[in-house]
């Protein structure tokens, strides 16, 4: 008895106490406001609901559609560049020139039935576009005094011709080799390395002897061919583009992201750079896969399309960037090139809006174009608002003046351009510019002369004046050829384009 006693005490002893009640979670420290998402946000691209953060199915589908749009609008402006490079390879086509060794050249100059941004009345060009992928090595004989450059199928610049370039103005055998070439080099080249398949040839020929003796130059000395036929070339043929219809620029609708995608898929992936690749995968344009966007996709690219080319307009007619500004904001005259910087990059940064001016408007990318020293080379003053900052209406009469003494070695030239197509304006002149070379300009009684824009001449002005077309706006682009230091240091500069009536 005693020792059962003795067992319930002992139990009794290390009885294990009743649990007690757990306490109630508590927050012990408060969460930042800044840190946390409402469950209602209202945004630009509606209203966004969350429970707890987690976005509901709605907002989810429109969170990701504004995703693929902007990532439309990123593509449209970065791919720009390389969609402008495939229309100068494409747009020849209509005219016969489907080949490299098929050269365009203007031999009556370029006159306002060629769609090209910004070609100038006033030059002798020759262009083609290689094709490595198909001809291996190629070999471009240059004739002695050409200028030019080559650029590659994403509009990057891979070297200059003539004076700027190898050849030092003197002509002689360049060598292009294509991406990844490890094949002999044989001697007596000038040797170009270029990163991608398709690489456009811009040349420009003197007419210092006139335009004859420049044309037979180029057709009896120009020859392009593969290196493998250098034993027996085949013929280098020569259209004159001159006069006839052609389409080089890039599409404004959903058409633009075919194009970008045909060049993503011919030329190596790895002549782009990963992050543009991956920005180009994010709206379904991967090398070696078939660009099939479903509706939805192609509803908000063909939107993205029309939002990037709005973008790249308000660039181009108001930029941001002061490095545009020739004289500075209070001014409309720009220049092409942002600070003179023809790689588009600061501090290792790239300025795509920079970018998007150029490319948006302009061809041929090489630091020879922005050249400073007095005498040598041309410059370019881009104008499109008059002296307020209003859009010009090609129903009014405008006033350009420039002041005496134009600051040019060789000759200055005003030509008047299409705002929509960034090419000549099609008016009833052929070829609508006026400059240092046009029979009848009149200079005024101080030596600077007025040039007047409008439908009609004014009276007494027909040889000062360019023609303009009720309801479409133009822009103008001054053309300084060898300028000298008056114009480079700005203490000669042209008027603001003022509205007359």
């Amino acid at each position: 008895m005693k020792s059962a006693i003795l067992c319930s005490v002992l139990l009794a002893a290390v009885a294990v106490p009743a649990v007690a009640e757990p306490p109630k979670l508590k927050m012990t420290t408060e969460i930042p406001q800044s840190i946390t998402t409402p469950d209602k946000v209202e945004t630009s691209i509606g209203n966004l609901e969350f429970f707890d953060g987690v976005p509901s199915q709605q907002t989810v589908q429109t969170l990701y559609d504004n995703l693929d749009s902007m990532r439309g609008v990123q593509t449209f402006l970065a791919g720009y560049p390389a969609a402008s490079a495939y229309a100068l390879y494409e747009g020849p086509k209509a005219i016969g020139a489907d080949r490299p060794n098929k050269i365009q050249i203007f031999k009556q100059m370029m006159d306002s039935k060629t769609l090209l941004l910004t070609g100038n009345t006033s030059t002798l060009y020759a262009l083609t576009t290689l094709d490595l992928k198909t001809d291996g090595p190629t070999v471009i004989e240059l004739p002695p005094g050409m200028l030019g450059m080559l650029d590659s199928a994403w509009f990057k610049f891979i070297g200059n011709f003539g004076a700027a370039g190898q050849d030092k103005g003197k002509g002689g055998k360049y060598l292009v080799l294509p991406p990844g070439y490890k094949g002999d080099v044989p001697d007596g080249y000038f040797v170009v390395k270029a990163p991608t398949y398709r690489n456009w040839v811009f040349l420009r020929g003197s007419i210092a002897k006139g335009m004859e003796a420049a044309v037979e130059n180029i057709e009896k000395n120009l020859k392009v061919y593969p290196l493998a036929k250098a034993g027996n070339p085949p013929a280098t043929e020569f259209i004159n583009a001159s006069g006839k219809v052609a389409n080089f620029i890039p599409a404004n609708d959903f058409t633009f992201f075919e194009q970008l995608n045909a060049v993503v898929q011919y030329e190596p992936i790895e002549s782009l750079e990963p992050e543009t690749r991956g920005l180009f995968a994010s709206v379904g344009i991967i090398k070696d896969k078939p660009f099939e966007p479903d509706a939805r996709m192609k509803k908000l690219l063909t939107e993205a399309v029309a939002i990037g080319n709005a973008t790249a307009r308000a660039i181009t007619f108001y930029p941001r960037n002061p490095g545009n500004y020739i004289y500075g904001e209070d001014s409309g005259w720009l220049m092409g090139y942002a600070d003179k910087n023809t790689t588009f990059t600061y501090d290792g940064a790239y300025d795509i809006d920079a970018a998007t001016l150029f490319h948006y408007n302009a061809i041929g990318v090489t630091p020879a174009m922005a050249l400073t020293r007095p005498g040598v080379g041309s410059d370019y003053g881009l104008l499109s608002t008059d002296s307020e900052k209003r859009a010009l209406d090609g129903s009014k009469t405008y006033r350009l003046t420039l002041p005496p003494n134009v600051p040019v070695k060789d000759f200055w030239a005003v030509t008047i351009y299409d705002t929509q197509t960034r090419s000549q304006l099609q008016t009833d002149e052929q070829f609508p510019t006026l400059g240092s070379q046009t029979e009848g300009m009149q200079k005024n009684a101080d030596g600077s002369y007025d040039i007047y824009f409008a439908p009609k001449p004014p009276k007494g002005k027909e040889g000062n004046w360019l023609q303009t077309i009720p309801g479409k706006s133009w822009l103008i682009l001054l053309r300084m050829y060898g300028p000298e230091q008056a114009w480079i240091d700005k203490t000669w500069r042209p008027g603001e384009v003022e509205l007359v009536e």
